[in-house]
């Protein structure tokens, strides 16, 4: 291996100069250091590229041992660079630090150059020079900033070094990786393409160019990656289809409830309730979002209770207040008038023993009313639910007073109110219980009502089994009487425990109401009644109430008593009650002064006419101080 020594001497190239009769252009080049070349260098000579640092003319140059002579051709061919007058320069390469040459002398040994020129070196085998921009180290290069060489942006220095000797050379400049061009120039490395060099940058896949760099995708990868980004295409467009699915139904459900509110009259009811004092007050009509809210959109969870006029959900409204919202079946509001009528009656009612009506919502196609809730269940459920297989117990004291107020509400509806509110749906499941058990009538679903001018109505026949009026069932006039019938079969069930259908004793289903006016005749009252109340009360106080429930259900309308009739009898053994209790037995219960005694000392009027009762002036007076107002 042949190595060529460190510089070029002056005297060689004086020599060259001299023959090639260039003498005036050595002494410029000796004096001339290009940082950055001239525009108008030629970048060729014949066949051969001239990139910079190397150059054929003054300014093309970065150093005078760059300068290539760009002389005839031997033969009539082109021009060749010529390095020394005996090394013909065939390529130049920028990246590696090589110059291809030919020596035309085929001289096997030679050298050139001192310490203090620009390095050449042969590298590796006959015919290529390795080359260095300066003889200095990176390290000492980089901080001579005014005559450091490698100008481009994303260009590195390599330090060049003998293969043989391993003796430091100087150092030449490189773009760095993904980058291409020539680094010795401003800007002169530029991002390389590598996707359009695919034998050089192997991609088994779909290749993409990045600055600096590329990625290859595998067609497996390229697979999931277009099924991911199809997938989340899709789920992208369901979602915006969605999102104005949404909207479009908030907008129709808007409309909707714009149409129901003109179609339920709510205009009407809303200029009825801001006309009424006493009803504005308490009466709201609520939208039907609040109700959506306060019930969780009527989550199945919050069903509280189901009968055949409707659906009651438990509800909490955004002032925390607890309410009961009652979502009626279509058949029953068939009449919107009426319903609108019912509301604004009802929203009037401040009775304590009626459920209070706190508004409505008419923005769903069938309206929705919203009432106080009532915590402790119902009548039925204390009477005939059991716990633990055991019925709880209920006091007669207890009994008495959940059937006086039972009547003394259905009182206030029958004859206090401006119009008479008829409920027609009177029974134990109907009856709600407050935490103290004060007893609260509920469910207006079916109720009707009916002017003072008139004493009844016809109507379809409604109402639930074993409570059923049967002179109503039969004609179809509905009045205050019927709903009389149904408190009996309460009266009953509070004095029996028995539910109103029953299993007799040969095994077929009846009426308590049928089964009870059977017994009353053909029985002693202390085999009908329910055994904890003989051991409570007298024999006396039972029948009573046994005669005051039979009257009631009597099948002829004219032999019962009216509701005040009838809560003016419960309030008087009431207070009698009581008044024994203060005397502790001492004063023996008054027996009434009526046209007929039983012979028990019990309080029994004899029906007039219409069903009414007649008392003397001091039992009327001594009756009506204790009825509500």
């Amino acid at each position: 291996m042949f190595y060529l020594c460190d510089i070029i001497s002056f005297d060689i190239y004086y020599t060259f100069a001299q023959t090639f009769g260039m003498i005036s252009l050595l002494s410029t080049v000796l004096q001339y250091d290009s940082i950055q070349p001239r525009t108008d260098c030629p970048t060729s000579c014949g066949n051969v590229t001239i990139p910079f640092p190397f150059g054929v003319e003054i300014g093309c140059f970065a150093k005078p041992d760059l300068y290539l002579a760009c002389i005839p051709g031997t033969t009539a061919g082109l021009p060749v660079p010529e390095l020394t007058n005996r090394m013909v320069v065939t390529d130049i390469s920028i990246d590696d630090g090589i110059l291809h040459v030919r020596d035309v002398s085929e001289q096997d040994d030679f050298t050139f150059g001192d310490s203090d020129s620009t390095l050449y070196a042969l590298s590796g085998k006959w015919g290529m020079v390795q080359w260095a921009i300066d003889n200095m180290a990176c390290e000492h290069a980089k901080l001579n900033k005014s005559d450091y060489r490698c100008f481009s942006s994303h260009s590195d220095c390599l330090d060049v070094t003998d293969d043989g000797t391993l003796k430091h050379l100087g150092y030449r400049c490189k773009c760095s990786s993904g980058f291409e061009g020539n680094p010795y120039i401003k800007d002169g490395c530029t991002d390389t393409n590598e996707c359009l060099q695919p034998d050089k940058f192997i991609c088994n896949g779909i290749c993409h160019n990045k600055y600096g760099s590329y990625t290859c995708i595998s067609n497996v990868l390229l697979g999931v990656v277009i099924g991911l980004s199809s997938g989340g295409g899709i789920l992208f467009l369901s979602a915006i289809v969605a999102i104005l699915h949404r909207r479009w139904n908030r907008v129709i459900q808007k409309r909707l409830r714009k149409r129901y509110f003109r179609k339920n009259k709510g205009i009407l009811l809303e200029q009825l309730i801001s006309s009424d004092n006493t009803a504005s007050d308490g009466t709201k009509i609520f939208s039907l979002e609040e109700l959506q809210k306060a019930t969780d959109n009527f989550d199945h969870s919050r069903v509280v209770g189901r009968g055949g006029h409707g659906t009651v959900y438990k509800g909490i409204l955004t002032d925390q207040r607890v309410v009961a919202i009652k979502k009626s079946t279509l058949a029953v509001i068939s009449e919107i008038e009426q319903f609108l009528n019912e509301v604004s009656i009802l929203s009037q009612i401040n009775h304590r023993n009626v459920v209070k009506l706190h508004g409505c919502c008419l923005e769903s196609e069938i309206p929705l009313l919203v009432y106080e809730f009532v915590s402790n269940g119902t009548l039925y459920d204390l009477l005939h639910r059991e716990k633990d297989g055991c019925l709880l117990p209920l006091s007669w004291e207890e009994r008495l007073r959940i059937s006086t107020e039972i009547a003394g509400a259905l009182t206030y509806l029958h004859s206090e109110a401006s119009v008479s509110i008829l409920h027609r749906d009177v029974k134990c499941m109907n009856v709600l219980l407050n935490d103290s058990c004060t007893a609260k009538v509920s469910d207006f679903g079916a109720s009707r009502l009916i002017p003072i001018d008139q004493t009844h109505l016809f109507t379809a026949v409604q109402g639930t089994f074993g409570y059923l009026d049967p002179e109503y069932y039969h004609t179809g006039q509905l009045n205050e009487k019927s709903d009389v019938y149904s408190f009996g079969v309460i009266l009953v069930e509070l004095l029996t425990r028995r539910k109103p259908i029953i299993q007799n004793e040969h095994g077929e289903k009846q009426n308590l109401s049928n089964y009870f006016l059977w017994a009353m005749r053909e029985r002693p009252v202390e085999e009908i009644v329910d055994t904890q109340i003989l051991e409570e009360e007298t024999e006396e106080g039972i029948l009573c109430i046994a005669r005051l429930a039979e009257e009631c259900l009597s099948l002829t309308r004219v032999e019962r008593p009216t509701m005040k009739d009838v809560e003016m009898r419960l309030q008087l053994l009431t207070g009698r009650r009581v008044a024994l209790r203060a005397r502790r037995d001492e004063v023996a219960w008054p027996r009434c002064e009526t046209q007929e005694d039983d012979g028990h000392g019990c309080v029994v009027s004899m029906v007039g006419q219409h069903g009414s009762r007649q008392y003397s002036q001091e039992q009327e007076f001594m009756s009506s101080v204790r009825v509500p107002r």
